[in-house]
């Protein structure tokens, strides 16, 4: 190519890496903050596991289990205040809901084979708002305010 041509092609952004320290700046996508936030609500369910099981065991078990469990929304577990169990119950809540409601949209879209910008800008946003929406009423629930 000459120099003319050059100077008269469109000028193109270049594409890098972007460090650490530009995290913060830098503007994501709503598919891709939908996509890191299925990762991290997998990750998290997945750690709290063994919270999930205890509150199922004790819910289940007999009665009195289950008035223990109850309690422990009401007085806490041990040294664990009762506000800090309540709000790792909305975490799971908020980390099922967000999964479940990604997982159905890359269902939707893997079954009817619909993968443009366009669509997946759309799926994300509402699959954000779902998840936050649906995860303040059920906390709305859990804290009393209903």
């Amino acid at each position: 190519m000459t120099d003319a041509t050059n100077s008269k092609a469109k000028n193109r952004p270049v594409y890098r890496n972007i460090h650490v320290t530009e995290i913060i700046s830098y503007r994501l996508p709503p598919a891709g903050i939908v996509s890191i936030l299925h990762r991290i609500s997998g990750l998290l369910m997945f750690l709290l596991l063994p919270f999930i099981i205890w509150m199922f065991d004790t819910s289940v078990s007999s009665e009195i289990s289950y008035e223990s469990f109850t309690n422990a929304f009401v007085a806490g577990i041990g040294f664990v205040p009762a506000w800090f169990v309540k709000l790792t119950v909305l975490g799971l809540i908020w980390g099922y809901l967000h999964h479940f409601i990604a997982g159905v949209r890359h269902l939707w879209m893997d079954a009817t084979h619909s993968v443009s910008k366009e669509q997946g800008h759309s799926s994300a946003v509402i699959t954000l708002a779902l998840s936050v929406l649906l995860t303040l009423l059920l906390g709305a629930k859990l804290f009393g305010l209903y």
